[in-house]
């Protein structure tokens, strides 16, 4: 799954619905920079965390 995330991609927080939704910023390995609209910039580990991806309407 978190192999097909990528730089630009809108994605949630399962964990944290409160910080609105997140553009990925990049990914380097198991870890996930997201820039999200309600809690700025966070790190994810993704071998912890699955994101949850916005698909375009």
């Amino acid at each position: 799954m978190l192999e097909i995330l990528e730089p630009g991609m809108l994605v949630r927080h399962p964990g944290a619905p409160e910080w609105g939704v997140g553009q990925v910023q990049s990914r380097i390995g198991d870890k996930v920079t997201v820039n999200f609209a309600e809690a700025g910039k966070r790190v994810i580990d993704g071998r912890h965390v699955t994101l949850l991806i916005i698909l375009p309407e």
